[in-house]
């Protein structure tokens, strides 16, 4: 009777391991690709842009927030937060579906997200995202890491908004696009976990976003200087 009891026990055993070690362990993390202070064309603002990710490679739930404070208003000229759900579609590609809820120093917006997420070829980062509401856009974001040396990195981006419709509240105009240009150099002093970085940062608006941002009295470009660092764990 023992015999048999082990002999069962054995077999279960067996027949349990492969299972527990196909299920996916459960991931997250924290990046924090930019938290820094920007200064220039009379403007001082601190700025920020992470994601908090947790689930496993088949399905990823990511918390993604961004922001503009301006220190002299000690207001926010930007505040964005996005709940996303990301399943691969490709060996470097996720489909991404969401919400996103603006809630900035003016109108609050809550948007749906459709998008896609990953690495194109040469190790680009790439972000295309639709966001469905009364006022529809679309944003593309691109980023590279180019190392000088094991620690020392560039990092150039690029990152496009162009809204579909008139947003006066907001100062936007239909297909009047919203360009962001950056580039910043990093050293990683803990690994990749901490690295403190230096760069500029250029905007500009074009079209009729650019008009109503003149009649408004505001610029529609600037050039700023950035001092920071990321941070990852």
């Amino acid at each position: 009777m023992t015999g048999t009891l082990i002999r069962t026990a054995t077999l279960a055993a067996a027949l349990l391991v492969p299972a527990a070690a196909k299920a996916e362990p459960l991931i997250w993390g924290i990046s924090v690709e930019q938290a820094e202070y920007r200064i220039g064309g009379g403007a001082q603002l601190f700025a920020w842009d992470f994601d908090a990710t947790i689930g496993s490679d088949d399905l990823k739930v990511v918390w993604r927030s961004e922001a503009e404070f301006d220190l002299d208003e000690e207001a926010f000229e930007a505040l964005e937060n996005q709940l996303r759900v990301q399943v691969p579609v490709s060996d470097f590609f996720d489909a991404v579906a969401g919400i996103r809820v603006d809630t900035p120093e003016g109108p609050d917006r809550a948007y749906a997200v459709l998008g896609l997420h990953g690495l194109a070829q040469q190790w680009f980062e790439i972000d295309a995202d639709f966001f469905i509401s009364d006022h529809p856009s679309f944003r593309f974001e691109v980023e590279y890491e180019g190392l000088i040396t094991n620690r020392l990195i560039a990092t150039p981006s690029i990152e496009l908004d162009l809204p579909f419709t008139d947003d006066p509240a907001l100062d936007q105009g239909a297909f009047g696009p919203k360009l962001e240009v950056g580039l910043r150099l990093s050293y990683d002093l803990v690994d990749r976990a901490l690295s403190p970085y230096v760069g500029v940062h250029y905007e500009r608006s074009f079209g009729e976003t650019s008009l109503r941002l003149r009649r408004a009295g505001e610029d529609p470009g600037a050039v700023l200087f950035v001092a920071g660092a990321k941070v990852l764990f």
